[in-house]
């Protein structure tokens, strides 16, 4: 049994499997503002960091960071209405939260989606009982792969980064909370488990099912 003082959530892709609702919400911004870019190669060279920071990359003759921001909010007010009808827990999650609810493990959010994004997800899945403290990527200036979001929210919870574990699916969030010295639990949602315990994850789930007993 692994033994940490508090545990970090992202949220996309690994309390809910929504990640190809943003794919789908990105390809309609390109389409929106006539930007001739594929997903894949903006998945590659323009997505990672905070949303101001990718908007930077795709509209690099903006340089005011509220415009970016405003622009970004559109894509993602695209997203919620595409994943409004769909939105479900990955398996598991809730009978997880309420073991560790009970046990007074202190419980936080540490994901790049805006205050929106966290509002609609916790509202639609009932989750604001369970944690302590919320981080959005609007509180942070540096998004993953750097650590900043992983170091806030193990602030908020009062509880050192090195005894925190975190829970990801992606390159950039595991490398982040790494970098923040946090020990990572992969969500298979986006990648295998060979590739994300290569990324160094300590353990992988398809699901929280696993867990229950953690």
């Amino acid at each position: 049994m692994l033994s940490h003082k508090a545990l970090i959530f992202d949220m996309d892709g690994t309390l809910i499997d929504n990640m190809e609702y943003h794919k789908q919400s990105w390809i309609e911004l390109f389409k929106f503002h006539r930007l001739d870019l594929d997903y894949q190669t903006f998945d590659t060279k323009y997505h990672k960091g905070s949303l101001v920071e990718i908007m930077g990359r795709l509209f690099p003759h903006i340089s005011d960071e509220k415009e970016l921001f405003r622009i970004g909010s559109y894509k993602e007010e695209m997203y919620r209405e595409l994943y409004r009808p769909h939105v479900k827990a990955i398996g598991g999650l809730h009978s997880f939260l309420d073991i560790q609810a009970k046990k007074n493990i202190p419980m936080g959010i540490a994901t790049m989606g805006d205050q929106h994004n966290i509002d609609f997800i916790f509202e639609a899945l009932q989750l604001n009982s369970y944690f302590h403290s919320t981080t959005g990527g609007h509180q942070v200036k540096h998004g993953k792969p750097h650590p900043e979001i992983f170091l806030t929210a193990a602030e908020k919870l009062n509880v050192a980064p090195e005894d925190c574990l975190a829970f990801e699916d992606t390159r950039s969030g595991v490398t982040a909370a790494k970098a923040a010295g946090m020990n990572v639990i992969g969500v298979t949602t986006m990648f295998d488990k060979n590739t994300l315990m290569d990324l160094g994850c300590i353990q992988v789930i398809d699901d929280f099912n696993s867990l229950i007993e953690f």
